[in-house]
Formats: C-alpha cells, sequence, structure tokens
C-alpha cells in the first residue's frame, strides 16, 4: 500500500515538473531541430545587425532612428501594400478601424524599444547591456501568463536559468577580455541601465502582442501594421531627433551598403521571425536569440580583434541545452488557439508538423495521468 502511495505521490510529483520518461525520439524530433536551427538564424541576422551598426559607429554615424525608419519602411513597402489588395475583413481599412489603436502602442512599443537599447549604448556598459538586457526573458513569461494564459512547469524555469548561465559565462567571458571597462561616470552608467531595463519591457510588450498577433490572425497582418506605425512613429522621432545627424552623413559606397545590410537584415529578421514565433513561442525565441550576442563576439574576432576565450564556446552550449530543455516539454495555453486567418505560405507550412513534439509530449502527459488514476484506483 505504501509503495502504490509512493509511486502516486512521484507521478503528481513529475505531472507537475514536466518531467516525464519520454522516448529520446518523442523529444529530439525534426521539429525541434528545425526549431533550433530557425532560432540560430535569427541570432545570425542580429548579429549582420550588430556588425554593421559596429562599422557604422566607427565612421562616425549614429543615427538609430534613421535605421529603424529605413527598417520600417521597407516592411511597409512590402506587407502593408499586400493587406491594401486584400479585401473583406482582412482589408487594412477594416483593421485599422477595428484595431488601430492595438496596432498604435504594438509599435509604439517596438520602435521606442529599438531606440532605447541603442542609446544605451552611449552610457553604459556593454556586460551591463547583455545582463540587463535578459529582463526581457522573466517580462515575458509573466506577460504571458497574464495576457495570453500560457502555463509553463518547473522544466521550463530551470531551462530558462540554465540558458541565463550561459549568459553568465559571456559576461565572464568579455570581463577577462577587458570589454567590460569604460570611464563612463555613475549618473551616465545608471542611466544607461534604465535605457536598457526600460527597453527589455518595451520588446516583452511588443512580443506578447507578436505572439497574439500571429497565432491568431495572421504573420502579414502584424507585419503590415508593424510596417504601417513603426514608419509613422519612426520617421516623427527621425524630423525631431536626428535631423542634424543625417545631414552630416557623407553618403559614401560603404556607408551606403552598411545601410543596406543594416536594413536587409532587420526586414529578413522581422519576416522570420513570426514563423519561429508560430512554431514555439515569443519566450522561446527570445531564449534562442541569447546566443547574438556571441556570434557578434565570434566576428569580432576576426573583424575587430577580440580575444578569444573558451568562455564562449561554454556560453553558447550551455545557452542552447537550455533552449532545447525549453522546447522538449510543451507549454498550453488556456485559451482556445484559432487558427489564422491567412493565407500565408509561411504560416501553412508550419502546420503540418504541428503534431510532432508538442503533440507526442502532451500525449505523453495524458498517458501518465491516467496510469497514475488507475494505480490510485488498483490501491483502493
Amino acid at each position: 500500500m505504501e509503495g502504490h502511495e509512493e509511486e502516486r505521490l512521484c507521478g503528481k510529483w513529475r505531472v507537475a515538473c514536466g518531467l516525464y520518461s519520454y522516448n529520446l525520439r518523442d523529444v529530439f524530433t525534426w521539429r525541434l531541430l528545425k526549431t533550433i536551427v530557425m532560432g540560430q538564424i535569427l541570432s545570425l541576422l542580429i548579429c549582420g545587425t550588430a556588425v554593421s551598426c559596429q562599422y557604422l559607429a566607427e565612421y562616425k554615424v549614429e543615427t538609430p532612428m534613421l535605421q529603424s525608419f529605413l527598417s520600417y519602411t521597407l516592411l511597409l513597402l512590402v506587407y502593408t501594400t499586400i493587406l491594401s489588395t486584400r479585401k473583406g475583413d482582412r482589408n487594412i481599412l477594416q483593421i485599422l478601424k477595428n484595431k488601430w489603436w492595438k496596432y498604435l502602442v504594438m509599435g509604439l512599443a517596438d520602435v521606442e524599444a529599438n531606440y532605447a537599447v541603442v542609446k544605451a549604448y552611449q552610457f553604459t556598459t556593454l556586460t551591463s547591456i547583455q545582463l540587463l538586457d535578459c529582463f526581457v526573458i522573466p517580462v515575458l513569461m509573466v506577460l504571458s501568463w497574464f495576457f495570453l494564459k500560457t502555463r509553463y512547469k518547473l522544466v521550463h524555469f530551470v531551462a530558462v536559468v540554465v540558458c541565463l548561465l550561459g549568459v553568465g559565462a559571456m559576461v565572464g567571458a568579455d570581463i577577462l577580455a577587458g570589454r567590460s571597462e569604460g570611464s563612463r561616470e555613475t549618473s551616465d552608467v545608471v542611466l544607461g541601465d534604465g535605457l536598457v531595463l526600460l527597453s527589455a519591457v518595451l520588446y516583452a510588450v511588443s512580443n506578447v502582442c507578436q505572439e497574439h498577433t500571429v497565432k491568431n490572425l495572421s504573420r502579414i497582418e502584424f507585419l503590415g501594421m508593424m510596417g504601417l506605425f513603426g514608419t509613422l512613429i519612426s520617421g516623427i522621432q527621425l524630423a525631431v531627433l536626428e535631423t542634424r545627424a543625417v545631414a552630416a552623413i557623407e553618403w559614401k559606397f560603404h556607408i551606403c551598403m552598411l545601410f543596406a545590410m543594416y536594413v536587409l537584415c532587420m526586414y529578413a529578421l522581422y519576416s522570420f521571425m513570426p514563423v519561429v514565433v508560430r512554431m514555439t513561442s515569443a519566450t522561446a525565441v527570445n531564449l534562442s536569440l541569447l546566443t547574438a550576442d556571441l556570434f557578434s563576439l565570434f566576428c569580432g574576432l576576426f573583424l575587430f580583434h577580440y580575444t578569444f576565450s573558451t568562455l564562449y564556446i561554454i556560453s553558447f552550449v550551455v545557452i542552447t541545452l537550455g533552449f532545447v530543455m525549453f522546447n522538449a516539454v510543451p507549454t498550453y495555453s488556456a485559451l482556445p488557439e484559432s487558427g489564422s486567418s491567412d493565407g500565408d505560405p509561411a504560416e501553412a507550412s508550419a502546420d503540418p508538423t504541428a503534431e510532432s513534439s508538442s503533440d507526442h509530449l502532451l500525449s505523453a502527459d495524458r498517458e501518465t495521468q491516467r496510469t497514475e488514476t488507475l494505480t490510485a484506483v488498483a490501491a483502493l
């Protein structure tokens, strides 16, 4: 009797934690591998934007709002134009009539998040930015819990901690290499740290809006509205803040190429990220993006003569391990998930594989619970 009771309690603990004796084939599926690869592609795109910004800064070109404006304008020309050609409830006029203020808030959060984190580099250290930028993950989990009704298990929190340990190893390598040093005043550092935390909160708001839109409405609607309101908001801010800085730019060929590199990387990032978010979640995507700083550092070894550290490799492995742990056990939403109203090929291509890892694991959840129920009945 005691043995049955002990087994039943252990089973309940495993259900709460999300820790099961899964078959490795149920965990390490093609879908999980594809998610990992797609997440690292996003990190490489962010790395491309970071490298182009670094070169622009070396040429004394510091116009973050201009760069954002050009990126949003490209989204406007492509995705907002597609929305304009649609008819019925999916037309841009109907969307603006019913939900304009929601997309205005989303666009404002995204634009200001990009601006705040770029400005933070002028006031605080690289180490502070790398550490504080991770604040986006707990904020995302809290917002997802309340607004998207996402429910997590213990293994998900452990996975987040593992990823943050990987970030710690990366920051440790920066400190040993001396890249965290600086002669900034304390007041400037506090301002810079505050900007990083503000950008993390705003990114979390934008990402939660993105996850809700791409999973319940459509990727094209999200990108079209982001292009429209992002262009409007960044254009106004550009005219107010950076008119002189833009006029001072010497438009040489290499400067134009760096702007083009930044804009194309941002366009690809915005276009591709909703596909990955739809397959996983905004939290999982942000965990995978923790490796973006590592890719930037790897590029810096060759382009900016950074010092190599074994901690970079350790950091990459640990972050990847945490990402795999987070995606190996599925979360679930207390809200019913409606399908996309869009004929988007990228979304459609993601749907056939939707039964892969998550469905296997959810089936295992249900089977475990049934087994425990039968065990308890037999014990009685």
